[in-house]
């Protein structure tokens, strides 16, 4: 194919240069960037002899002289390209009006029927309309009358109780009763009764291994079974995660002498057993619950809802216990239980106008604590010494006062407890010094091994499992074991424990050990509750954890260690008490513990809002800030703000901050609005299958994982799988690409193995895909449920336009590369200035053929990281940004795309270039407004098809000269 730009230029085509290597791209962070190019002289130092003020005039004045040779950079379209955007813009001219109803259609009553007469799929507008004028009271009321399922019929309560009778002789229901009788819930069981009887909203709070999870549900369903109400009987209980929804499901059906699909059943995403209509037991995650909500407001369809392990405060769960204030007094017949941990079970009772409480004590075997006082007393460890605060302190005036402010708090805590410990004579003078050290609160991994040695040295068998804050720490210390020499294969067995490893490695860790070996996990705090490990007898908490943290003021997502809070350290310590007694070593003070904090921030103090306020709207609650206001820890109003900007960057909400007919759609997708807005895109470029498979991966988890000592083997695969397109997303799609053509081959197994894949996160990610693919078939935006059908598929091996489709979903997440380093690569965001890109993406110390990165997500750890990135040219930008505009400065014309994205252009060629956009974004208006197919033969099909064509072209076919980036190849 011909070049569809041409150069236009005063230099001639032989001044062309690669894009640095190593060197930082010509804009700076103070100003708008026009290319991202370097010099011929980038790399080499000013001259000798300059001092001072002389070297800043020496790079000023090269950076002027740069700046002035790339004045003459200009987008031209070629003359080919011009007159077929002409002739496709000429065909298109009024093409949208003639499909739109007239506006002066006189079949509309109301100011908000007015504003959208242009809309004439009536099943569609009909839909859209309801969602934006209704509102939750008016749905209730609505769904009230309604007729409901669990009407009585006397011969189904006679029917399951007879059936619950005769289950009573089984033997294999008595065996189990006998279990059940011995756990102390079973103990309370005609109290939680009668509470459920006289009241509609109660809390029951409990130890771990109380029992109330699997009891609770049981109780309430014989209790009405024996009164003849079994018809009249559905209990949904849900759970916060896939796991335990399912499992807990098989345990109550063993319990009961059933299989799953009688009494009991499960619904997740993607995989369901439902029970019998009535009479039952349905376990489910919190998201579904909220699905359940959207179809019947008024749960009609269930007399009682329990909400398991609300303790944890995830979003979901915090914004059904708001929902259900609302919903309790329109059905005084639902009964609502919430059950949690001991943590701050009171809170909850007064959200709900002080509802009853009962408790239920655990039981655990005693688990003796020890502190770092205690453990720098037993390895006599020694930490390095503190280092004196910086003379030049007016040179680094902000550090210097970030470690005198530290210091200060870290001896306002310690010099009390310090002078008390000296009083009791309980310690020697060389822990005291080494307590009174400030680098005593810094997480010290040779202590950490110097402890575990102590354990295996002086303490009988069992497991130790040592809690670490992330990953990489995880790495370090398991190094540091292995480098000792002190830990051989024949005496110990080290796992190591985190998210991203397959479940095929977690489940090792449950394996007992042979006789005369010792088990040592290292993990994150997965193993707080997610994970019991029953042979645990030692538990080693270095006292810090990574949450997951939306800076406001930032608008950043954070990821740091931090101490963990009261609430985590009980559950690190519960830990090792559940078979026998056990010890806890605790790597902080005990005046440090006194200053924790009781609880962890709830999710939606930590998280941004996006997908709340969507769900908002399709729930009609109204103003997003009024409904917030009503959780139990409302979030902050700049974060409520930054989300509705975003929203309305999406064109998902408008100016009034009701739902656009974009923002109804992505409302009805289970996702996050970028990754649904990709879906949408996909469906109507017709590249189906890899777009689908991204932002499964992107929504739920990514597949690869990265075995230790293994880490250049997985990068290599992972770079395999990317196919030379400098993406990560590029390598998520082609990972389930290459896994379904494995399974059906099956060999699915092998190839996970080789390639450090999870098998059963690819077969999730694969399933996902379809579901996405029903959702936007029932939207009309696809003909099949089939997210590999040929038809929703012609242009999936187009990976420029993958590429560009994934940045048209995450702009404006736009970074440009500065330089690499033998630490990683740089690049620059207008908030933040210089970020990092992660060492986990491929594009991490390589040389990319443009300096432009999309990216998933941004986070401050260490460093700020980009995560998840893809290189993407100027067209991709120019295809991805939701609006263009035209500017003229100093006799020279912009087309800009954003307050930090420009590029100087022919006039021309710009105005063509905006006028095809403007009429592609008509295209979507009425695609979104209209769901339906593309028609490939009609003006909709020659506009997608010019834009698919212009997002292909190299660079420097646009007009840009190797100085602005290195050449495609």
């Amino acid at each position: 194919m011909s070049h569809l730009f041409q150069r236009f230029s005063t230099r001639g085509m032989n001044s062309r240069r690669k894009y640095g290597e190593g060197g930082e791209a010509s804009h700076s962070e103070g100003s708008h960037f026009v290319h991202s190019g370097r010099s011929r002289g980038r790399g080499q130092r000013h001259p000798p002899g300059l001092k001072g003020r002389e070297i800043g005039l020496y790079y000023k004045g090269k950076a002027q002289a740069k700046n002035k040779e790339m004045e003459t950079d200009v987008i031209k379209l070629s003359p080919n390209i011009q007159r077929r955007i002409e002739t496709v813009l000429e065909n298109s001219k009024g093409y949208y009006n003639k499909l739109y109803r007239s506006a002066s259609a006189q079949d509309t009553d109301d100011l908000l029927e007015n504003k959208y007469v242009h809309i004439h799929d009536s099943q569609f507008k009909r839909k859209f309309i309801n969602i934006i004028s209704g509102s939750i009271q008016d749905n209730l009321a609505k769904m009230l009358l309604a007729k409901s399922r669990l009407e009585r019929n006397p011969e189904l309560d006679t029917k399951f109780l007879n059936e619950y009778k005769q289950k009573q002789s089984y033997t294999e229901y008595e065996n189990m009763l006998k279990f059940r009788k011995k756990l102390p819930c079973y103990q309370k069981r005609s109290e939680i009764l009668e509470l459920i009887r006289e009241n509609q909203v109660v809390v029951i709070s409990g130890e771990t291994g109380c029992g109330k999870t699997t009891q609770i549900p049981q109780f309430i369903l014989d209790d009405q079974l024996e009164q003849g109400n079994g018809s009249v009987t559905r209990i949904i209980c849900t759970q916060p995660r896939r796991i335990s929804a399912m499992s807990v499901a098989e345990r109550v059906a063993d319990e009961r002498a059933e299989r799953l699909g009688k009494s009991v059943g499960y619904q997740i995403r993607l995989e369901k057993v439902f029970p019998r209509d009535r009479g039952s037991i349905l376990f489910c995650t919190t998201g579904m619950l909220l699905q359940f909500i959207q179809n019947d407001p008024a749960l009609k369809e269930f007399s009682h809802i329990v909400l398991d392990e609300i303790h944890e405060r995830s979003t979901e769960s915090d914004f059904i216990l708001a929902l259900l204030k609302l919903i309790i007094p329109k059905r005084p017949d639902l009964k609502v239980l919430l059950m949690s941990a001991t943590l701050n079970s009171e809170r909850f009772s007064k959200y709900y106008d002080n509802c009853p409480m009962i408790h239920i004590p655990g039981f655990t075997f005693p688990v003796e604590e020890f502190y770092l006082e205690d453990i720098l007393m037993f390895t006599q460890f020694k930490f390095p010494p503190s280092a004196p605060l910086p003379q030049d302190y007016k040179k680094h005036i902000k550090r210097f006062k970030e470690l005198q402010h530290a210091r200060g708090e870290f001896h306002d805590i310690l010099d009390p407890y310090i002078r008390e410990l000296i009083a009791e004579k309980k310690f020697s003078r060389e822990v005291i010094d080494q307590l009174r050290n400030p680098n005593s609160e810094k997480m010290s991994l040779e202590l950490i091994e110097q402890l575990i040695m102590y354990i295996c040295k002086t303490k009988d068998a069992g497991a130790i499992l040592v809690f670490l804050p992330g990953m990489m720490d995880i790495i370090k210390l398991r190094r540091i074991m292995m480098e000792s020499g002190r830990y051989p294969q024949s005496r110990y067995i080290i796992y190591p424990l985190h998210s991203r490893m397959p479940s095929v490695e977690q489940k090792l860790i449950f394996q007992e050990p042979p006789n005369g070996v010792r088990k040592i996990i290292i993990a994150t705090s997965i193993a707080e509750t997610s994970i019991t490990i029953e042979d645990v007898v030692y538990v080693v908490d270095c006292g810090k954890t990574k949450f997951s943290k939306f800076d406001v003021e930032k608008n950043i997502q954070t990821l740091e260690p931090e101490w963990v809070t009261a609430a985590n350290a009980k559950q690190r310590r519960g830990r090792a008490g559940r078979v026998k007694p056990g010890i806890c070593y605790h790597l902080y003070s005990k005046a440090r513990e006194m200053t924790l904090d009781q609880y962890p921030l709830p999710e939606m103090l930590r998280t941004r809002l996006e997908e709340v306020i969507l769900k908002i709207k399709i729930l009609q609650l109204g103003n997003a800030t009024a409904f917030l206001a009503s959780v139990m820890d409302p979030p902050d109003l700049k974060t409520i703000d930054l989300s509705l900007e975003l929203l309305r960057t999406l064109n998902a909400l408008n100016n009034e901050e009701h739902l656009t007919p974009l923002g109804y759609h992505l409302a009805q997708l289970p996702l996050d609005p970028r990754t649904g807005k990709m879906l949408i895109w996909a469906s109507l470029f017709s590249c189906v299958a890899p777009i689908f498979a991204i932002a499964a991966s992107l929504s739920f988890k990514d597949a690869f994982y990265c075995p230790l000592g293994k880490e250049d083997q997985a990068r290599e695969k992972k770079l395999e799988l990317s196919m030379g397109q400098y993406s990560d997303h590029v390598a998520l799609a082609e990972a389930v690409t290459r896994f379904e053509a494995a399974y059906k081959r099956g060999y699915a197994g092998s190839f996970c193995s080789e390639y450090f894949l999870s098998f059963n996160t690819l077969k999730l990610l694969s399933e996902m895909k379809g579901q996405f693919a029903q959702h936007l078939c029932e939207m009309k935006f696809l003909e099949t449920d089939n997210p590999n059908a040929s038809n929703a598929n012609r242009n999936s091996r187009n990976m420029t336009l993958v590429k560009a489709i994934v940045c048209a979903g995450l702009y404006p997440n736009i970074a440009s590369v500065r330089r690499i380093t033998k630490n990683g690569t740089q690049a620059w965001t207008p908030e933040d200035g210089k970020v990092c890109i992660h060492p986990s993406s491929v594009n991490d110390k390589i040389k990319c053929p443009s300096p432009f990165l999309t990216y998933f997500t941004k986070q401050k750890s260490t460093a700020i990281y980009l995560h998840d990135t893809t290189c993407v040219t100027s067209p991709i930008l120019l295809f991805a940004a939701p609006k263009l505009s035209i500017t003229k400065e100093k006799a020279r014309f912009f087309i800009s795309l954003s307050n930090f994205q420009k590029f100087i252009c022919e006039l021309q060629s710009a105005q063509l270039i905006q006028e095809l956009q403007e009429q592609f974004n008509n295209l979507l208006e009425y695609k979104i407004t209209h769901p339906g197919t593309v028609a490939w033969n009609s003006v909709e099909g020659d506009l997608i098809n010019i834009f698919i064509d212009l997002i292909c072209q190299k660079d420097e076919d646009m007009g840009f000269t190797g100085s602005d980036m290195q050449r495609y190849h």
